[in-house]
């Protein structure tokens, strides 16, 4: 197998694996009624904006483009990697090791009447980011999506690397 074809297996693996971790974060809201706090939407931002870049890597790869794979792999893994960071902060505010955010907290809009503002109140679930709603195996939600925004992040880099060596043997055997 060519480097080439692994670094483009690694990207589709990325790509996969990044649409489950959404698909479950969505599925844990929808199906399973967890409601998501300010942070844990925020956590679901690098997922927006790093899977696409990871489809456009691995368009890029089969157009021979790989330079361009390469930058959109290195974006990819800091996006992941920033998301990562995102999931060790709020999982260290649930186990309170630091400071969770003073403004964290699910609600609705601001109600526009003193009735709307009664109903809005007995209707409205504030979602902490300083509590786990759920664990398993010790890590909240917040914990497991530290571990595969890194995992996805890491694989971002290998993807890259495998391109990028592929691309300098190329150079070099010309």
């Amino acid at each position: 197998m060519t480097r080439e074809l692994l670094a483009r297996n690694v990207t589709a693996l990325t790509l996969l694996g990044g649409l489950v971790v959404i698909a479950a974060a969505w599925g844990f809201q929808l199906i399973g009624g967890y409601v998501p706090c300010k942070l844990c939407l925020e956590q679901r931002i690098p997922y927006y904006a790093g899977l696409p870049l990871v489809a456009l890597a691995l368009i890029l790869m089969t157009q021979k483009r790989n330079g361009l794979a390469v930058l959109s792999l290195l974006g990819v893994a800091a996006i992941f990697a920033y998301g990562a960071g995102l999931g060790v902060y709020q999982a260290g505010a649930e186990w309170q090791l630091w400071d969770g955010p003073n403004d964290c907290g699910g609600g609705t809009a601001a109600p526009n009447s003193a009735a709307n503002m009664l109903q809005a109140l007995q209707s409205t679930r504030v979602v902490s980011c300083t509590e786990a709603s759920w664990r398993m195996l010790g890590l909240s939600f917040a914990g497991w999506n530290a571990v595969a925004s890194a995992g996805l992040a890491v694989l971002g880099l290998i993807a890259a690397f495998l391109l990028n060596r592929g691309r300098n043997r190329a150079t070099v055997s010309a």
